[in-house]
């Protein structure tokens, strides 16, 4: 179940980081006993010690070793969150150690881009502290970037759109489970606004118009393979899967959870404006753009609930105010840096 030591070693890869990445990839089909079992004494060390090799390539500005680190990650979370077709490696003792050295190494990665002290600089009253937060998106990089708002809507091709449409599934295709994954344990008004939200993913009740099976209909205009897609995202768009997920899933994170995915709800319709002008200007297939033009209305609706029924009613804590900031910032930031790379030079950085 390991990788031979005395093997032939990758000049590019010469502490074994991508083999580590193989080895964990191709053990998570696997039952967690026997993972568990193949792996104890010595060889847990060595598994924890390469993965945490990886982290600090990945800190220390390795491009291929932040891409290896988000895809790992990405496959556990996909045993983490789909129903398996066989054995799975969920539960393992070890697993569960790869899984939060990669997740607290991702998280500190995140923290070091937010200004020293912005967390601290929140208004502790219900309303002032939502319009700080809004402020402080629209005043961010990423409110309105050029990436939509020049390249998007002047000048894509539709072959710039189908790369779009690869890069977002990491998110935009999972949306209703990282609701349903955020409302456990919540109560009151921020469960039925989640709850709300979650409905009109599901389509109100109308198979239809589940928001993931529109989705997918822009993969069939553009001819997608969406088993394919892991090997076409990038490490930012994988990133940005990661941190929803991350945060949905554990509870001490959910104030970062409603940061993060309210951030998102809120920046989608300016967003959306933008594909949907340029899916017209291209003349593409209407079917395909069902899912953007429903989303331009229903998120302005939601992204003002979300605020009202959940943002503001919990930010008499400073814990809540703290970790709202906090995933409010990751989206920003992480979004940020995702677009800056897929935009084209010649349009020019955010200002």
């Amino acid at each position: 179940m390991s990788a031979d030591p005395n093997g032939p070693k990758d000049p590019k890869d010469p502490n074994g980081v991508r083999a580590v990445v193989d080895e964990v990839s191709s053990w998570l089909t696997l039952p967690a006993d026997e993972v568990d079992r193949h792996l104890s004494g010595p060889e847990y060390g060595r598994v924890t010690g390469s993965v945490s090799a990886l982290n600090y390539r990945a800190s220390s500005g390795d491009a291929d070793a932040f891409y290896l680190q988000q895809l790992l990650l990405g496959r556990i979370y996909g045993v983490l969150t789909r129903i398996p077709d066989g054995p799975s490696a969920e539960g393992s003792v070890l697993l569960h150690t790869v899984t939060r050295l990669l997740e607290r190494a991702t998280m500190a990665a995140e923290d070091t881009w937010i200004e020293p002290g912005l967390l601290d600089q929140a208004p502790t009253e219900g309303r002032a502290f939502v319009s700080w937060l809004k402020r402080l998106a629209r005043q961010h990089q990423s409110y309105h970037h050029p990436y939509y708002a020049e390249f998007i809507h002047n000048h894509a091709t539709a072959e710039d759109l189908r790369t779009y449409v690869i890069q977002e599934s990491a998110v935009d295709g999972r949306f209703d489970d990282l609701l349903a994954m955020m409302q456990v344990g919540t109560a009151s008004n921020a469960k039925m606004e989640i709850a709300n939200n979650f409905w009109d993913e599901m389509g109100n009740g109308d198979p239809a118009v589940v928001h993931t099976h529109l989705f997918n209909q822009i993969f069939k205009v553009f001819d997608i393979d969406g088993t394919s897609i892991e090997g076409s995202l990038s490490a930012n768009a994988l990133l940005s899967g990661n941190l929803a997920v991350l945060l949905c899933r554990y509870r001490r994170l959910y104030p970062e959870a409603v940061g993060f995915l309210g951030m998102m709800e809120w920046l989608v319709p300016l967003r959306f404006k933008s594909v949907v002008r340029a899916w017209e200007r291209l003349g593409l297939p209407d079917v395909g753009i069902v899912y953007h033009r429903l989303h331009i209305g229903i998120d302005s609706h939601h992204a003002a609930g979300w605020f009202r029924n959940v943002v503001e009613p919990a930010s008499g804590s400073e814990f809540m105010r703290r970790g709202i900031t906090r995933g409010a910032l990751w989206r920003l930031n992480s979004s940020t840096r995702y677009l800056d790379e897929r935009l084209p030079a010649s349009i020019g950085p955010a200002a």
